[in-house]
């Protein structure tokens, strides 16, 4: 007995858990003229040279050091060339890979690569198309603890430059066809930058969307089925080719990776089959997927600190627009929740609900909101005249002022004591509403001092008089969202539409200049 364990003692030592994480690096190029490169990144011009390469590697090291992933899918590598660079700067930082994998689009700016403290036993490019501008798909087979496991490293059609929705779906057809030639015991997880959130068939732009709602994420990957998500129940008894995206591990308002003009997203993705979770072979660790948020990824006023491009020059500062995500996996067995967590059928409830719940333990349905005011991505709805207004806050892109809708919200916040939707999505378009001015708050209930935030008043008279509206024995704080619209003291406004916001007490938030007219000064 004690020569087994003897025997036995480093095949335990070995099975332990290994994390796979994958980074979009933004841009790593190197400092020779290819001719393929983006315009930014053509050397010699732009102050890209060989000293801004080595800062962007230095960056890029950093973050891949302190993420210390097991397996890591990386986008945007220019090529093999840069791609040893990495490696070597790697290395030197006492952050060795043993192993790694690129792709070989000729003619393609940017590839995408893996690196592994695992023996990679082959690779192959899968072709999307023909078209340089059309990444392949990386594919490896590692081995991990004697256990083979495939990944593929995927970096999808962006959704800018008539990115439509036909684009990223061939994609998906081409993994999909790569999976059903696999053996039905190959082990397998989907991993990169798929420019898809993982509830595309919610964020989908009519702009792009030439495929009549059908997405490549969710209905070719299959990531959903029916009106549902798949979810850590569902993936369990799912057949083959459905996928389970890992999003779903993390509460509502935590999914993203990514923000561009304050819009979040969750365009870096890990995706799994039912193989990781059977109890065979290599599993998928319950509750281990996270976004990876160090402090110094962020800038001090809280966006993403991405490598900083400004006014036709690099900077030298800066690191991705993308943050990391990664998850755990192990050679033992999955292990179920004492409570699994089953995806909740949305309810159906009123905007007064909202301001008795700090957060949403589920998506709601609200039936029948009217738009009262748009400006840019944010708006102020109501359900009915005498009810309630809460603003969605930079997710109302597809809404419509005067306009009613169904609309499903994931996210609520609230901030500096004003209540907001922060994560909303548009369900059903029912068409303009004829009786709008029903909806505004009635003049009465603001000079009775009743008004209730996020309410909307239109057509008022007043005094502007530092930093206040007078009017009619009145005093109420006044905020212009753009400073220069700040009117003189003395000046007497016609205000035609103002939120009644909230920023530790009620305001009158002006957001354009459409919104007020100065009558006299």
């Amino acid at each position: 007995m004690r020569y087994l364990l003897l025997f036995l003692l480093p095949l335990l030592l070995l099975s332990k858990p290994f994390k796979v994480a994958t980074y979009n690096v933004e841009n790593l190029f190197d400092a020779t003229f290819q001719g393929s490169e983006y315009e930014e990144y053509i050397p010699g011009r732009h102050n890209w040279n060989a000293r801004m390469v080595e800062i962007k590697l230095n960056h890029t090291a950093e973050v891949i050091c302190d993420l210390d992933a097991d397996i890591l899918g990386l986008q945007e590598v220019e090529n093999s060339d840069i791609f040893r660079q990495l490696i070597a700067k790697l290395k030197r930082v006492g952050c060795p890979y043993r192993y790694s994998a690129i792709t070989h689009k000729k003619g393609a700016p940017i590839q995408v690569a893996l690196l592994s403290r695992y023996p990679i036993k082959r690779e192959h490019d899968i072709q999307v198309s023909y078209s340089p501008n059309v990444r392949n798909i990386l594919e490896v087979e590692v081995e991990v603890h004697g256990k083979p496991l495939t990944l593929f490293v995927n970096h999808w059609k962006s959704k800018a430059y008539k990115g439509y929705e036909s684009k990223r779906i061939k994609y998906a057809k081409a993994l999909q066809a790569r999976i059903a030639k696999l053996s039905s015991l190959k082990e397998y997880i989907i991993l990169g930058d798929f420019n898809s959130d993982y509830n595309a068939y919610l964020t989908l732009e009519e702009k792009i969307d030439d495929t009549q709602g059908r997405t490549a994420f969710n209905d070719v990957l299959q990531t959903k089925v029916g009106e549902y998500l798949v979810d850590e129940v569902m993936i369990q008894k799912a057949k083959r080719g459905t996928h389970y995206s890992l999003w779903l591990e993390l509460p509502m308002d935590e999914r993203w990776s990514h923000k561009f003009y304050g819009k979040k997203s969750s365009l870096d993705q890990i995706v799994v089959p039912q193989k990781m979770f059977d109890g065979k072979g290599i599993d998928y660790i319950n509750n281990s997927f996270k976004v990876y948020k160090a402090d110094y990824l962020f800038t001090k006023k809280g966006y993403i600190n991405r490598w900083q491009y400004k006014k036709g020059k690099h900077r030298a500062k800066g690191y991705s627009d993308h943050l990391p995500v990664f998850a755990y996996f192990d050679t033992q067995p999955y292990q179920k929740n004492m409570t699994q967590k089953v995806q909740l059928p949305k309810a159906i409830k009123n905007i007064s609900y909202l301001y008795g719940v700090e957060k949403l333990d589920k998506p709601i349905e609200l039936q029948n909101v009217v738009v009262l005011l748009k400006r840019g991505r944010n708006a102020v709805v109501k359900q009915t005249p005498s009810g309630r207004g809460v603003i969605l806050y930079g997710c109302a892109g597809k809404l419509q002022e005067g306009h009613r809708y169904d609309i499903l919200i994931e996210s609520i916040k609230s901030y500096h004591g004003l209540k907001e939707i922060s994560q909303a999505y548009m369900l059903k378009n029912k068409g303009s509403v004829v009786n709008i001015k029903d909806f505004y708050a009635k003049e009465n209930a603001l000079y009775a001092d009743i008004l209730k935030q996020n309410e909307v008043l239109h057509n008022i008279v007043g005094i502007y008089q530092d930093r206040y509206l007078m009017t009619k024995g009145q005093k109420i704080p006044i905020y212009f969202k753009k400073k220069k619209l700040t009117p003189k003291n003395g000046s007497r406004l016609k205000i035609a539409y103002a939120h009644v916001g909230y920023y530790k007490k009620l305001q009158l938030v002006i957001y354009s200049k459409k919104d007020f007219k100065i009558v006299e000064n």
